[in-house]
């Protein structure tokens, strides 16, 4: 039944790979769980209930993502979108929370209008190929660099911005699991990056314990792998708390707008950069089953203002189930199902440190960068914008500025040299928009 509905066959693929791709993408994701609570607590939202709502609304947008629009995405709550909640919106703006959630709800609806009417397919469809296979590598170094922040290999810096990290156990342990990592998938070892996070979880267990010191990376804790009990209760206390009035207010526009701009081009990017890498594409080279993909994340960023959290959006780290083979919809059931178990049992969720998964990032990162050979680099009037849209994804930390950049470079140069065909009716609509995004945001 499984192999029949999800097409299996069809997609070269099979139910052990679908579950260990589903796997190997929750593990990539599952930071989220504690990440968003933990950025979102600050707006005077109790902890326990976002997590609870993290859960509910990663589980059922990835589930509907696998058993709707049969893609092998997951779907939570977006990092970004969760800092613009917290510190733009309610700590800097002043609104209360309740009204932002309300706000959030808001442009989830108005997703699902766009997405139900095709608009945002008609905004894909206008996205030139080339700009196509740049958000697509830029997307791998985005998701690279995240691995390496992630391990503390790269770090902050206020004279050069960034820099090395220091060469201690925790960076030698990330780098031991890297190479580990990638000689399994050289060799193509089924369920690599599952092994790859299960060892380099293991090799992290004596730090703080035998040796080294976890401190400066891990909140204050001397150990990376620590055991915080089995058993949590859920709170629902957030449930249905958005202020749906309030947040109509004109003066909330502005706000809704934001979230409204970068969740869909977040999302977007998202699919399009993933299918470009991995394939998923229908006949017409569009990636595959766009518009129900569509309306399911239209409908995370709904049901997220129902439960009490930020938007939600289409992961990047999707492309670490679909590199170990996932292919249909069964790889996001698998991943979404397994966020459940979490209501109960999120403190077990400390045992995977961030070093774990960061080598898989990084192997995914190679993964993603296949696209860019496809790139026109002949013609500098492909070449520019694609690259503008290709560093500024990761330069910025935003998936949206990369895009939007590359958006309106492609428009200028391409109307500068009298291509005005390469420029269509719709791409100028995103583009006016695109310039209103960047003063509200």
């Amino acid at each position: 039944m499984l192999t029949k509905y999800f097409a299996l066959k069809e997609n070269n693929s099979d139910v052990k790979t679908e579950v260990i791709a589903g796997i190997t993408t929750f593990l990539a994701a599952m930071y989220i769980i504690v990440v968003n609570p933990d950025i979102l607590s600050k707006a005077g939202m109790p902890f326990s209930g976002v997590l609870t709502a993290t859960i509910l609304v990663s589980a059922f947008s990835t589930i509907m993502m696998g058993l709707y629009a049969k893609n092998p995405i997951l779907v939570a709550p977006g990092m970004g979108l969760n800092a613009f909640f917290t510190f733009s919106v309610v700590l800097s703006l002043g609104v209360k929370w309740e009204v932002a959630l309300g706000s959030v709800f808001w442009a989830g609806i108005v997703f699902l209008l766009l997405s139900i009417f095709n608009v945002r397919t008609y905004i894909v469809k206008a996205i030139p190929k080339q700009i196509r296979f740049a958000v697509s590598a830029g997307i791998g170094l985005f998701i690279a660099l995240i691995g390496f922040v992630n391990a503390h290999f790269i770090i902050a810096d206020p004279a050069t911005l960034i820099k090395i990290g220091k060469i201690d156990s925790v960076t030698i342990t990330f780098a031991v699991g890297l190479i580990i990592t990638s000689l399994l998938v050289i060799r193509r070892i089924k369920g690599a990056l599952i092994i790859g996070i299960t060892i380099t979880t293991l090799l992290a267990i004596p730090i703080g314990r035998l040796y080294g010191d976890a401190s400066s990376v891990n909140f204050g804790l001397p150990t990376l792998v620590t055991w915080n009990g089995i058993f949590a209760k859920p709170d629902f206390s957030l449930l249905f708390r958005m202020d749906l009035i309030h947040s109509l207010a004109l003066s909330i526009f502005p706000i809704t707008f934001a979230i409204l701009f970068t969740d869909m081009f977040d999302s977007l990017s998202t699919f399009v950069g993933v299918a470009e890498a991995a394939n998923l594409t229908d006949p017409d080279g569009e990636p595959r089953n766009v518009k129900e993909s569509l309306i399911v994340d239209a409908a995370a960023t709904t049901v997220a203002g129902l439960f009490g959290s930020s938007a939600g959006t289409a992961y990047i780290e999707s492309a670490t189930g679909i590199e170990e083979g996932g292919r249909t919809g069964l790889t996001a059931v698998v991943s979404g199902l397994l966020f459940l178990p979490f209501m109960f049992i999120s403190p077990l969720l400390s045992v995977v440190p961030g070093i774990a998964t960061a080598p898989a990032l990084v192997i995914v990162g190679v993964f993603m960068m296949k696209p860019v050979l496809k790139i026109n680099w002949d013609h500098f009037d492909d070449a520019v914008p694609a690259f503008i849209s290709l560093v500024l994804i990761p330069f910025t930390y935003s998936i949206t500025q990369g895009i939007i950049w590359g958006f309106l470079s492609w428009t200028t140069i391409k109307l500068a040299t009298g291509k005005r065909d390469e420029v269509t009716p719709m791409l100028l609509a995103i583009d006016a928009f695109a310039i209103l995004a960047l003063f509200v945001s």
